[in-house]
């Protein structure tokens, strides 16, 4: 009989998380105090490529708003600001925190530029920085730097008056980083992502709601080479320089990867979850 292996839900997420930590050592990156320097503008153009997109998460907190109007929602992890531009105009009042002083920049150009009268923007590191009770408590993305997901989570409920939404990534199981992760370190697990998070939140006593993203998945990444997807495949499992699995990972990437016009496809493998309760006192 094979024996199943226990999974440490919390530590493996602080792994992750440190994991990407050690990643942008590994890149020179480490050092930046804000992470998000000199890409924010970036950033900032992929999310308008990709709210161009029917988006059901998007229907799903127009929904919430009309079902708890007069709301004030806080933005935990606002980013460039797109989620808290576009709940102004069905929320009462939005406060948009972040801790990146490169995406602050980028959010308060929003608010400028489209008048938003009912935004408020707080500087600072969720959950370490105070705020008062908002009806909707609103996270998207943004917990991946979080090593205490139940902590970040707990916090949000704290300040929550009617519901907690999370939008957070959802791999397939056997997509080809799952499948490498499986490899390399018996789980499929490759990232903080919402199959560690459900685990997490249901050793806290909260059991979420899911609504899987009905839009075609994430943009696949691409790469020039083989070679060089080998080496994003190797940070992304920690191994940098470490060649003990190259040629399992060079097999695996060989049977996966798609070639078009001289560029390496990796097979699309990524939608969003989104997660929320309501909060009953």
């Amino acid at each position: 009989m094979k024996r199943e292996v226990m999974i440490d839900y919390p530590a493996l997420w602080r792994d992750l998380v440190e994991l990407a930590d050690e990643r942008r050592q590994q890149a020179g990156r480490g050092h930046e105090k804000d992470q998000w320097k000199g890409k924010a503008v970036e950033f900032e153009q992929r999310v308008k490529e990709r709210w161009q997109q029917k988006d059901s998460s998007r229907d799903f907190l127009l929904q919430t708003l009309k079902d708890f109007p007069e709301s004030t929602v806080l933005d935990v992890g606002a980013g460039s600001g797109a989620w808290a531009s576009w709940l102004a105009s069905h929320a009462l009042s939005i406060t948009a925190l972040d801790t990146s002083a490169s995406m602050l920049a980028q959010l308060h150009a929003r608010i400028a530029m489209e008048n938003l009268k009912n935004v408020k923007v707080l500087a600072g590191c969720w959950p370490d920085i105070e705020v008062e009770a908002h009806d909707i408590c609103f996270c998207s993305h943004s917990m991946y730097g979080a090593k205490d997901l139940a902590e970040f989570v707990l916090a949000m409920q704290k300040v929550c008056r009617k519901r907690v939404i999370l939008l957070i990534r959802a791999p397939q199981d056997d997509g080809l980083m799952a499948q490498a992760a499986r490899l390399v370190w018996g789980h499929p697990y490759d990232s903080p992502n919402y199959q560690i998070a459900m685990q997490i939140l249901w050793q806290q006593g909260i059991f979420p709601n899911v609504v899987m993203e009905a839009d075609k998945l994430w943009k696949p990444w691409t790469h020039s080479s083989q070679e060089e997807a080998l080496v994003e495949l190797k940070s992304r499992l920690g191994l940098f320089t470490n060649a003990e699995w190259d040629e399992a990972l060079k097999e695996l990437l060989e049977k996966n990867l798609q070639q078009e016009n001289g560029q390496n496809i990796w097979p699309a493998a990524m939608r969003t979850a989104l997660l929320y309760w309501d909060i009953t006192r």
